[in-house]
């Protein structure tokens, strides 16, 4: 049961961002900008019971996929404003993402073998 209505509040949320983007492009993408996806997620994980401590070390990674997903995000806009086609922009963004996620964990590596 709990799925079901996971699915239809999320499907309907994406529903309603989307048709205000439509309408009104930035607000849309003011509103999708909001966490919603990781406060829906702690809700949901929290209403089937999660520990506290479960819910820490998801939105620590949360956290953790914010700058890879900010850059993403920059590299979608970037292309877009220069014509790139959609598809273009998506590889191109989601390479970022995953080169960023690397970087990443490689320089918080580095510094904790340095402790």
């Amino acid at each position: 049961m709990y799925v079901t209505i996971k699915i239809v509040t999320s499907a309907a949320i994406i529903a309603i961002i989307t048709e205000i983007a439509r309408r009104f492009p930035l607000y849309g993408g003011v509103i999708a900008a909001l966490p919603l996806v990781s406060l829906l997620s702690i809700i949901w994980l929290s209403v089937q019971g999660e520990p506290p401590e479960a819910l820490s070390r998801f939105a620590s990674g949360v956290l953790y996929g914010l700058p890879a997903t900010a850059i993403m995000l920059t590299v979608i806009y970037l292309t877009l404003r220069h014509a790139l086609p959609l598809a273009i922009a998506l590889i191109l963004a989601l390479t970022s993402w995953g080169f960023t996620l690397v970087v990443q964990n490689s320089i918080i590596k580095l510094f904790s073998s340095f402790s």
